[in-house]
């Protein structure tokens, strides 16, 4: 049996007739940028996160640039990021003009260390950017006490955690901002690029909005650089949409995690996901390590299976390009460690039990071999 590690036309299955009719009434209208249909969507996205606001935007990485720069975040600053990431955090760091400062990750969760954090601290220090990597928040009270301590902002990398939570509290309510991305594939995906930005910081918001519209509130009165970074009204609408089945699908692929859990028990060559105590993961990745060096023959193996996964990440953001020699690598032997390691599996909510089931036993076949 062949599985897909994603499969985007089952969702739009699902829900093409909720989303054909709206989506139609969106052309039909010709307002297609701004509009009632995006503040729609930006008021039920600040409410579902429990945020006082929230600015559609181009993009996730879109969202963690502009909160930047609407903190004034650049030259001469260091944001302190995980290098276990992907690399738009550092990306959007190097592009405001400030310095990433690589930090390493927990084993377990693959979340940003606190410890790792305060070791990394220098005057220069601005803000901090934890990851909710593949859907399972970071340790955000260590880090609030650390950014309180030494006056930093907290820009959540929310990307990839669209309804997780910590004590019952939603990413991207836990910092100074948090930075969504919609692209399709994640948990609340468009058809297309998207991102938000949420923060309960009423000159925060205002001046996100302003950013991401060519540095104007009013038309033709341009008060700075900015950029052309805006949600448009067809993907909102789609959003809305999609918002509304958030958590049945952050629900589906739990339930599909427990059933990994339940199948891969046994395997002693992997190690598999965790969800630490009060956190609430939406596993927009399930991701296993596969210990004693054995990844790249098993992902092989199930590539020849018809079995679709991915290495997210292979690469640590520290050793690509632009940022090579700008972290020492001894400081991050985690972060090393699970870039040799880890190796992703099919997760997405309309994934069936039978297909989990058969990635399963593919994965026990090869170490049975």
């Amino acid at each position: 049996m062949s599985v897909p590690f994603f499969e985007l036309t089952r969702q739009y299955a699902r829900l093409k007739e909720e989303l054909n009719l709206p989506v139609l009434k969106v052309l039909s209208s010709g307002m297609y940028i701004d509009g009632e249909v995006l503040d729609a969507f930006e008021r039920n996205f600040a409410a579902y996160c429990n945020t006082k606001y929230a600015v559609g935007v181009g993009s996730g990485t879109d969202a963690l640039i502009i909160s930047m720069r609407a903190l004034d975040i650049g030259a001469g600053d260091e944001v302190i990021i995980p290098s276990f990431t992907f690399f738009a955090t550092g990306e959007a760091v190097a592009n405001v003009g400030a310095t990433p400062i690589f930090a390493d990750v927990d084993m377990d969760t693959m979340c940003i260390l606190p410890e790792s954090i305060e070791k990394k601290l220098s005057a220069k220090t601005r803000a901090i950017i934890p990851v909710h990597l593949f859907g399972h928040p970071a340790p955000m009270d260590e880090i609030n006490r650390i950014a309180a301590q030494n006056e930093l902002y907290i820009i959540e990398d929310a990307c990839q955690s669209a309804g997780a939570s910590l004590d019952g509290h939603k990413t991207g309510s836990l910092g100074t901002t948090g930075a969504f991305s919609f692209f399709p594939t994640k948990n609340l995906g468009a058809a297309g690029d998207g991102g938000i930005i949420t923060t309960n910081n009423q000159d925060i918001a205002l001046k996100s909005r302003k950013f991401g519209s060519h540095g104007a509130t009013k038309k033709y009165q341009n008060e700075m650089l900015g950029y052309n970074s805006r949600l448009d009204s067809i993907q909102a609408k789609i959003l809305d949409i999609k918002l509304a089945h958030l958590d049945q699908f952050n629900e589906q692929r739990r339930e599909n995690a427990r059933l990994y859990n339940k199948f891969l028990a046994d395997v002693e060559q992997i190690k598999l996901p965790v969800e630490s105590t009060c956190a609430y993961h939406i596993y927009h990745q399930y991701t296993i390590r596969v210990l004693d060096g054995q990844r790249d023959e098993l992902v092989q193996f199930l590539k020849e299976q018809d079995i679709g996964v991915a290495i997210y990440y292979p690469v640590p953001v520290h050793r690509l390009g632009p940022f090579v020699g700008c972290a020492d690598e001894k400081d991050l032997p985690n972060t090393n460690q699970l870039a040799e390691e880890v190796v992703s599996l099919p997760i997405f909510p309309e994934l069936n039990p039978d297909e989990i089931e058969q990635v399963a036993h593919q994965i026990k076949r090869f170490f049975a071999l």
